[in-house]
C-alpha cells in the first residue's frame, strides 16, 4: 500500500531557537532590560527638550503704566500725591508690586511708585538681564522717565540688592535707603523651602516648573513667613507668570552680587541715611545677620518681634509706620 503523501503546505514547520543554548529566561531578562533602556532613553530626550523649552520661555509686558526700556519693559504702578516725597518699593526674589499692598494704607500721604524687576510681575521676561547692577540700571531709567529726581528706596530681600546697586550707580537719585530682610552676606543664607530648592535643580528643576501647580507655589512660599499669612492668588498669579530663567537668573545674580561684596560693605562708603527691618523669626536669613549693618555709619536697625521674612505681610502696621516716618524724616534734610 502507497504511504500517504502529505502537502508541503502540511508538513510541520520548525521555529527555529533564534538564540540557541541561551536560556528562554535569560532571553526575557535581556529583552525586558532593552525595552527598559530605550524607555529611559526616550524619557532623557523628553527631559531634555522640556530642559531646552522652558529655558527658551520669554514673555512681554503688560498693565496699566508700562515703561518701555530697550532689553525688556518695567510694569510701574503709581500712588499718592505726585508733589509728596517719593518712596521707591522694590520686591524681592519672585515677587511683585503685589507684595506691598498691606503696607500701601499707611503709606497713602507720599508719592510711591511700586516696580516690577524685570523678569517678575507684568514686566518683559526677557532671556537675559538679571543681574542686580542691571537691573538698578532699569529702576534707574524708570525713575528718569517719571521726573522722579529723589527718593527713598525701599527693598525687599532681593530687592535689597537691587536698591543697593541703584544707590552705587546714582547717588544723586537715592535720598535714603531701608532694606527689609534683605540678607547681608551670603553664608547668613538658611535656605529654601523643599519645594524650592527642587526647582532650582537642573532638569527636574525645569520639570517640576513646566508641572507647576497653585499648590506647588505655596508650598514653596512656605518659609516666606513665619506669622500665619492668607497668601492672596495674586502672589500667586504673578509666580505662576514668571519663566524659569527669570526665575533662576535672577536668583544666581543676587547671590553673585553678595558674593562679590556685603551689602553692608557697599553701604558704609556711600553716607547715605538707612533702616534695616528685620524679623526676628527670618527662616530664610539669619536673624542675628541684621547686626552685620551697624558697620553702616548711623544705620538704624529694627528687629520685629516674632515676624518672619516678609513683616509687610506679617505686621504690615509696624512695617508701614516704620517706612512712612524714615521717608518724611529723610525727606526734610
Amino acid at each position: 500500500m502507497d504511504e500517504p503523501t502529505i502537502s508541503q503546505d502540511q508538513q510541520p514547520q520548525s521555529h527555529p531557537d533564534p538564540a540557541p543554548g541561551v536560556p528562554r529566561g535569560r532571553r526575557t531578562r535581556t529583552r525586558r532590560w532593552r525595552i527598559a533602556a530605550l524607555a529611559a532613553g526616550v524619557l532623557a530626550l523628553l527631559l531634555a527638550a522640556n530642559t531646552v523649552s522652558v529655558l527658551n520661555q520669554t514673555a512681554e509686558a503688560s498693565g496699566e503704566q508700562i515703561v518701555r526700556i530697550p532689553g525688556g519693559d518695567l510694569h510701574v504702578v503709581q500712588d499718592g500725591p505726585p508733589d509728596a516725597p517719593t518712596v521707591v518699593l522694590l520686591h524681592g526674589l519672585g515677587g511683585s508690586t503685589a507684595w506691598w499692598e498691606p503696607v500701601m494704607p499707611a503709606l497713602r500721604d507720599l508719592h510711591v511708585v511700586r516696580v516690577d524687576l524685570l523678569g517678575h510681575g507684568q514686566s518683559a521676561k526677557p532671556a537675559d538681564g538679571y543681574g542686580m547692577a542691571e537691573q538698578a540700571h532699569r529702576v534707574a531709567t524708570v525713575l528718569d522717565r517719571l521726573g522722579v529726581r529723589r527718593a527713598t528706596v525701599v527693598g525687599h530681600s532681593t530687592g535689597g540688592a537691587v536698591a543697593t546697586a541703584l544707590a552705587e550707580q546714582r547717588r544723586d537719585l537715592v535720598a535714603a535707603i531701608a532694606l527689609i530682610d534683605s540678607g547681608p552676606r551670603i553664608d547668613a543664607y538658611i535656605g529654601d523651602s523643599f519645594v524650592a530648592h527642587l526647582v532650582t535643580t537642573p532638569v527636574v528643576g525645569q520639570f517640576l516648573w513646566r508641572l507647576r501647580t497653585d499648590g506647588t507655589i505655596r508650598d514653596a512660599l512656605g518659609n516666606a513667613f513665619t506669622r500665619h499669612v492668607q497668601i492672596p492668588g495674586r502672589i500667586v498669579a504673578d509666580i505662576r507668570g514668571m519663566t524659569y530663567r527669570s526665575l533662576t537668573a535672577t536668583d544666581a545674580a543676587s547671590s553673585a552680587y553678595l558674593e562679590e561684596r556685603p551689602l553692608p560693605d557697599r553701604l558704609a562708603g556711600l553716607g547715605l541715611p538707612t533702616l534695616v527691618l528685620f524679623g526676628s523669626q527670618d527662616r530664610r536669613w539669619q536673624p542675628s545677620s541684621a547686626q552685620d549693618y551697624r558697620r553702616v555709619p548711623h544705620a538704624r536697625i529694627e528687629i520685629l518681634d516674632g515676624v518672619g521674612h516678609t513683616p509687610m505681610f506679617e505686621d504690615p502696621a509696624t512695617t508701614g509706620t516704620l517706612l512712612h516716618g524714615f521717608a518724611v524724616e529723610t525727606a526734610s534734610r
